[in-house]
């Protein structure tokens, strides 16, 4: 049997709590985090790299680039507001024309271009120059959720997966190929400094079907990434994956968190889904159970929390240094301007240990009243203390929560 919109419905209406521990026997935290507030605007995307060389992880988000250790805002790109929004739905970092230095990938909500903003390196960042914008590529495509920038076929070069809220619309990969391939012909190189040595080429893997939320990952065990989005997911074909359309399993309809992640959580040997209901109350996971007569995947769903709304982006990382992994979310504080479910309430953030054998998860706070997320969550040890530290961007600000353990 298939999960559907009803049969979600009813789990949530029957409060299925199979696999979670009641809030109110959450252990003490085995960890704990300093707030550190860097900025604060309307900016929800960020991300790690070592933008000056100097060997330490820095923060790019939104306008500015923060430099280890002094966090000091950078100037780094003008957005436009829109609406209550920052005009950018997430920051990437890549090497877009290959001079050594990390350059941010972004997009938009509505604007159809990707821009790629040119590290200027030093002494420019020194001297607090803006990077260069340039267009990597119109998409054409509008109503923009979020993407992921991730390899999907193994070459090593991520692709640019976007998501669309709108339902039954068609879903494309923006796959980064050298320029000498597109062009067919050997790149220059003395104009590789200031050029994109990549073209990114929008590639149609559906005609019809995304929806809010998306992830990636081995979904059905073949060995293959897949990709799931708010209306189901599509599976990547064995062999020569931008040369037709994927197969779509429109099996479910979702308002879903970015990314919604694809995780054993019980060590079965089946990889599961965890997911957020963005613009509502509920975390859950649904636990794969096997194949139907049909060939399709069954799912059986388990609420983890629902005592906080819009938990939009999660995150999949050892926060206790055990070697095992937590789940990582929040509160994508104001997230369609305090409209949602719980858009009145404060800003948090939380993650959860889990325990495979009996698949429960326990929550412990990492901040309740000051950091909530945006549309990313990024999980670095910043200050090379061995443990795992916290980023994120969102409408209560730019934060930076070191963990600091017991």
């Amino acid at each position: 049997m298939k999960i559907t919109s009803r049969m979600i419905a009813f789990f949530a209406s029957i409060g299925s709590v199979v696999a979670t521990v009641p809030l109110s026997a959450m252990a003490e935290s085995p960890a704990s985090f300093q707030v550190r507030q860097l900025a604060v605007d309307a900016n929800e995307g960020i991300a790690a790299a070592d933008v000056d060389g100097d060997g330490k992880l820095d923060l790019v988000a939104g306008r500015f680039w923060y430099k280890n250790p002094e966090w000091t805002p950078r100037p780094l790109r003008m957005i436009e507001d829109w609406n209550g929004y920052v005009q950018s739905n997430g920051d990437y970092v890549f090497d877009v024309n290959q001079d050594g230095r990390p350059d941010v990938v972004a997009g938009s909500f509505i604007p159809t271009e990707v821009f790629w903003f040119e590290n200027p390196g030093n002494p420019s960042l020194k001297l607090g120059k803006m990077w260069n914008k340039h267009l990597l590529v119109d998409t054409g495509q509008s109503r923009n959720e979020g993407v992921l920038f991730e390899d999907l076929d193994g070459d090593g070069r991520p692709e640019w997966i976007a998501n669309s809220w709108a339902k039954d619309v068609p879903m494309y990969v923006g796959l980064l190929k050298p320029k000498s391939e597109a062009a067919g012909e050997q790149a220059d190189k003395k104009d590789q400094k200031s050029e994109a040595a990549f073209s990114l080429v929008p590639t149609m893997i559906g005609k019809s079907g995304n929806g809010h939320g998306v992830g990636v990952g081995d979904l059905n065990g073949d060995g293959k990434t897949d990709i799931l989005v708010g209306q189901g997911w599509y599976e990547q074909p064995a062999e020569n994956p931008w040369s037709g359309e994927w197969k779509f399993h429109k099996v479910w309809d979702l308002h879903a968190s970015l990314p919604m992640l694809i995780v054993d959580v019980d060590e079965d040997g089946r990889n599961d889904i965890i997911f957020g209901k963005g613009h509502d109350y509920g975390l859950l996971w649904w636990q794969n159970t096997g194949v139907d007569a049909d060939g399709e995947i069954e799912f059986k769903e388990h609420l983890i929390d629902r005592e906080f709304s819009q938990p939009h982006s999660l995150a999949w990382a050892d926060l206790t240094g055990d070697g095992k992994p937590e789940l990582i979310t929040g509160k994508r504080y104001y997230a369609h301007n305090g409209n949602d479910p719980g858009g009145q309430e404060v800003p948090c953030m939380y993650y959860y240990t889990v325990d495979p054998k009996q698949a429960k998860f326990q929550r412990h706070t990492i901040d309740e009243g000051q950091v909530g997320t945006g549309l990313q969550i990024v999980v670095a040890d910043f200050n090379q203390d061995g443990r795992n530290d916290i980023a994120v961007a969102g409408k209560s600000g730019t934060h930076l929560l070191t963990n600091v353990a017991k």
